[in-house]
């Protein structure tokens, strides 16, 4: 045996995760940049959760999607439920009790919203401010001194809806919520953690800093602030108690790098996964496949997966059921489960990749390096995994050979040391019904910040492995 036969006999003994750049191949790398392109587009019209809904539904009915209940006929299908939470199918040809295969993601991030009764009139300043709380675990200090664009869904007393976006537009003004000048930080500030220096009860914004002229109203700049808000959008201050009112980085998703080989952008935890999802499964819709496909997005995420959209919530089983009975097959709670047991689900989650100027939260063997594909989580949680779902061996054996047949880019990965932190997925709810569930997504780099990154040799890697998957037995 020669020298090139030993290397390569040894090089087959061995786990080597491969880097996109270097090995795929020159027509796969084009594809990458192509793929990414229309990416940085949903990221600056998707910004909150209900905008995502709207942008895949007009995805959905463009494809000949239906909403069910549908003609039987119908083999793509859909369901929104409270325009928080979608899921999308495409039947097979077995019955869906046999199974399905489902990617299943979350669609809100991390963001500062406005208190239901938050503008007042601060006369320390002089200015019109809004109180806000924060969603999701965020770094507080991150969200001061930035431009910030408004976006939200307002429900009007007399039942009128009215969507709100401030920002966004070239001439259009932006908000900022204002920190502490260094010269004047010495007490209130340095001498605190991290965690404190930005307190909660310090993130007001900026509303507006005028009153109508010649006025002698009491509470001039807020009285003036509630008259420009009834002519722009007919609202009274009374309708910020039923409002939902959102703030998110005013700065659009760009490519980074010198070379462009990344995304830097605001929500990519986890829109992400979601957009290579539903672009896996439109790349399928000529596949044939045996097994249902299906593309679930959830809500609330990033404060527990609560709530009447969250993942704990019945509407993912609502839906299988509905399904169920699109194709002729009895939704009684025991063929539900059934089908849940006969399934086999990706929790489309984000994970953290190696930073270069904190890699000692990371286990480098055991971590997700950028341009290596898609990231593959056995288990997530924190400490002895807590709060994880921890898949089995066999199934995580069986999504190697997939992504391996399908020559897709793929490492494994863990959310840094063990006892270093942690974090959670949907994963074990869906595991929780019975399912095979993984965990696998893309890794970041400041991730819950307002500018995350990616590369986009994984965000390739990831609507690769996502479209292998949904159509494999």
């Amino acid at each position: 045996m020669n020298d090139k036969e030993t290397k390569k006999k040894k090089n087959e003994l061995l786990y080597e995760r491969k880097n996109f750049w270097k090995d795929a191949p020159a027509a796969e790398i084009k594809q990458a940049f192509s793929f990414a392109k229309p990416y940085l587009g949903f990221l600056n019209q998707a910004k909150t959760v209900r905008e995502t809904i709207a942008w895949t539904e007009e995805l959905l009915l463009a494809q000949k999607f239906h909403a069910l209940p549908s003609a039987k006929a119908n083999k793509r299908v859909y369901s929104i439920f409270r325009n928080k939470t979608i899921a999308m199918a495409v039947l097979g040809s077995e019955p869906v009790s046999a199974g399905i295969n489902m990617v299943a993601a979350h669609i809100d991030a991390p963001r500062v919203d406005l208190k239901q009764n938050p503008l007042y009139e601060d006369s320390a300043s002089g200015t019109a401010c809004m109180r806000t709380h924060y969603y999701g675990g965020i770094k507080k200090y991150q969200w001061v001194s930035t431009p910030l664009a408004l976006h939200g869904f307002i429900v009007k007393s007399d039942g009128k809806t009215v969507n709100v976006s401030i920002g966004e537009q070239d001439g259009e003004p932006v908000f900022i919520i204002p920190d502490l000048l260094p010269h004047l930080a010495r007490k209130e500030q340095y001498t605190k953690n991290m965690a404190d220096a930005v307190s909660a009860a310090n993130m007001n914004l900026i509303f507006s800093g005028m009153q109508e002229p010649g006025s002698e109203e009491k509470e001039a700049l807020k009285a003036y602030a509630l008259k420009i808000l009834k002519q722009k959008y007919g609202i009274r201050e009374q309708d910020f108690i039923s409002a939902e009112l959102e703030l998110v980085p005013a700065t659009p998703a760009r490519d980074s790098g010198l070379d462009a080989s990344m995304v830097v952008g605001y929500g990519q935890d986890d829109r992400i996964c979601a957009y290579t999802a539903i672009r896996a499964l439109l790349a399928n819709l000529d596949a044939k496949p045996k097994r249902t496909m299906v593309v679930y997005f959830s809500d609330k995420e990033e404060v527990g997966s609560q709530g009447n959209t969250g993942a704990h919530s019945v509407f993912i089983q609502d839906f299988v059921a509905s399904l169920l009975r699109h194709n002729g097959e009895s939704d009684s709670s025991a063929n539900l489960r059934k089908t849940f047991i006969n399934s086999q689900i990706l929790s489309g989650d984000v994970t953290a990749a190696v930073d270069p100027n904190y890699p000692g939260v990371h286990e480098r063997q055991n971590a997700v390096l950028f341009n290596h594909g898609i990231g593959i989580s056995k288990f997530t949680g924190s400490g002895g995994k807590y709060g994880c779902n921890d898949a089995n061996a066999e199934f995580t054996a069986k999504i190697i050979r997939i992504f391996d047949t399908h020559k897709v880019f793929w490492q494994m990965g863990e959310l840094g040391k063990v006892d270093e932190g942690g974090g959670g997925t949907i994963a074990y709810i869906m595991a929780n019904l019975g399912a095979e569930v993984i965990d696998c997504g893309t890794g970041l780099m400041g991730m819950h910040s307002l500018y995350e990154l990616c590369s986009k040799a994984d965000l390739y890697s990831t609507y690769a492995g996502y479209k292998a998957f949904l159509t494999c037995q």
